[in-house]
């Protein structure tokens, strides 16, 4: 998702900065753009260390005299890193990690970046929360916990920003297309099998494409949703209109 919104937002003529702790996939990223006649530099930054995350908005701001748009994307799931992911058996490092990149990297990557969106004329914060912010999923303690809370401090966040003319939304996406995603299905006895339980709550019956977070990411930090701060927006097929299943 981070990519595809990386890729729109310098299709609409963004210059981007793409960070990431995997260097490979964040100078992947920028290739992608610069093919695309786009511009870009690519940072690397580990968003459990606060000195780099400074570092990164620094670099952002020096490099294009500025910063107007800020996207906290970067996410992960604890059932990724061990197995004992329950809310009684998850190991203390596992629950701090999640946390950290979570949602205090949120916050700092917004602390860090104010200075410079302060000097925006349009400054405006899109932050990644989940269907998982709002309903609660097995074996996902921390990152529902984590996920609730990015809604709360994006709303709390537009708050405090709003006399600096800082905009701030987040958006909950249900399962979509990514290469987590796809981990989780090859993964499993049987893929097809899976593929369906996560789209069975969708009433649009498929996963959901990176590209369509995407355009929702570009719309919340562009100029036509200049009246639109502290929002949460679910772009999930449907899947909250009802949380059934039609497995």
């Amino acid at each position: 998702m981070g990519r595809a919104s990386a890729i729109e937002m310098a299709k609409q003529g963004a210059r981007v900065v793409v960070s990431d702790i995997n260097d490979e996939a964040g100078l992947e990223t920028l290739k992608a753009i610069e093919e695309l006649g786009g511009e870009g530099i690519y940072q690397h930054c580990n968003l459990r260390d606060g000195a780099q995350i400074r570092a990164l908005m620094d670099v952002a701001a020096a490099r294009f005299g500025g910063i107007d748009v800020l996207h906290n994307n970067a996410g992960v799931h604890e059932s990724d890193l061990t197995q004992q992911s329950r809310v009684d058996t998850m190991p203390e490092d596992i629950w701090d990690m999640v946390y950290e990149i979570n949602l205090r990297a949120v916050w700092l990557c917004t602390k860090y970046a104010t200075p410079h969106l302060r000097k925006s004329k349009a400054g405006a914060i899109v932050n990644a929360a989940s269907v998982g912010a709002i309903v609660g999923y097995p074996m996902a303690p921390c990152y529902c916990a984590t996920k609730g809370a990015v809604v709360q401090l994006t709303k709390a966040t537009a708050l405090d920003l709003a006399p600096d003319g800082i905009r701030c939304n987040c958006y909950c996406p249900g399962t979509i297309d990514t290469p987590m995603v796809a981990k989780y299905i090859k993964a499993a006895e049987n893929p097809e099998a899976i593929e369906h339980v996560l789209t069975g709550s969708h009433l649009i019956p498929r996963l959901g494409r990176p590209e369509e977070i995407a355009k929702l990411v570009c719309f919340l930090a562009s100029d036509d949703a200049s009246f639109i701060t502290g929002a949460s927006y679910l772009i999930d097929g449907g899947a909250l209109a009802w949380r059934g299943s039609n497995v």
